[in-house]
């Protein structure tokens, strides 16, 4: 992708960016931005011409954000956010003008101008239904962009606009914070509905406190309540504990509060297979 104004910056003149144009070797994209040697372009060569387009201190934002951050799938107009005091309209672009547009909240993917994890995952609660920016919170700290808990904390003193609202709301509700007995009576309502003994609740094994076990199987489940709020001391000794639990001959799967919750059809496709493997081995 390339700018007209690039272009005369690298000494080509007029006459010879139009030559170029009508030889085929540049094909505009939006007015004053063209797409180099051919006009097939990927969404990430038209989310930069996007961005460039909408000119300086534009970025790409919102669910395009969302998406160039692989937190969601999105389609459709390609949203841009630029500094209040502009007012660019593009065909396919969606424009938000922002007036406390810091450089702060900018980064680059893959070289394009894009809202950095915070500022995306505020927008696209503007934009998006409570299930998929849950997604797109559980997808953000999977891939180490930003954990919930610092999410939550950079809340506090962020600027006021829309979405950082519900988006406080979402994080203070029990979808990150479900307490081991809540997330326990949620897992045994759901091994209720399949044709699965029930196991033990919170009992000691091999010096640890187990969430669930099933003693004719060798079945442990640990169901990560307190995922977001644990410590690398604590992840580690979480390790320790699954390393003793294995070389014991113990089967061990973990399942998060968001999947319990959100997502049980996927936790019982992983528990009842293994349960059903481990039944015809004793």
């Amino acid at each position: 992708m390339v700018t007209r104004k690039q272009l005369l910056a690298g000494g080509l003149s007029g006459d010879m960016i139009q030559r170029r144009l009508v030889a085929g070797r540049l094909h505009p994209l939006w007015r004053g931005v063209y797409a180099v040697g051919r006009p097939e372009v990927s969404d990430h060569g038209r989310w930069m011409a996007a961005v460039l387009a909408c000119g300086p201190g534009a970025r790409l934002s919102h669910g395009s954000a969302a998406t160039l951050w692989g937190l969601l799938a999105w389609g459709g107009e390609i949203d841009i956010v630029v500094p209040g005091h502009r007012a660019s309209r593009r065909p396919g672009i969606r424009v938000h003008r922002r007036f406390d547009l810091e450089t702060a909240n900018r980064c680059e993917v893959h070289g394009i101008s894009v809202t950095d994890p915070i500022t995306t995952l505020i927008d696209v609660t503007t934009c998006k239904t409570h299930e998929q920016v849950e997604r797109a919170i559980r997808e953000a700290d999977r891939l180490d962009l930003v954990d919930p808990a610092t999410l939550r904390a950079s809340l506090e003193d962020a600027p006021r606009r829309p979405g950082i609202g519900l988006l406080r709301s979402l994080l203070d509700s029990e979808t990150f914070s479900l307490t081991d007995s809540e997330l326990e009576r949620r897992f045994l309502r759901l091994i209720r509905k399949v044709d699965l003994p029930a196991p033990k609740t919170q009992v000691w094994l091999n010096g640890y406190r187990v969430d669930f076990y099933w003693p004719d199987l060798g079945l442990v489940v640990e169901t990560d309540g307190l995922r977001y709020h644990r410590t690398p001391s604590q992840q580690k000794q979480d390790r320790i504990r699954d390393q003793v639990h294995t070389v014991a001959g113990l089967t061990v799967l973990h399942f998060t509060a968001a999947q319990v919750r959100y997502e049980p059809k996927e936790v019982l496709a992983a528990l009842i297979p293994v349960a059903r493997r481990l039944q015809e081995l004793c």
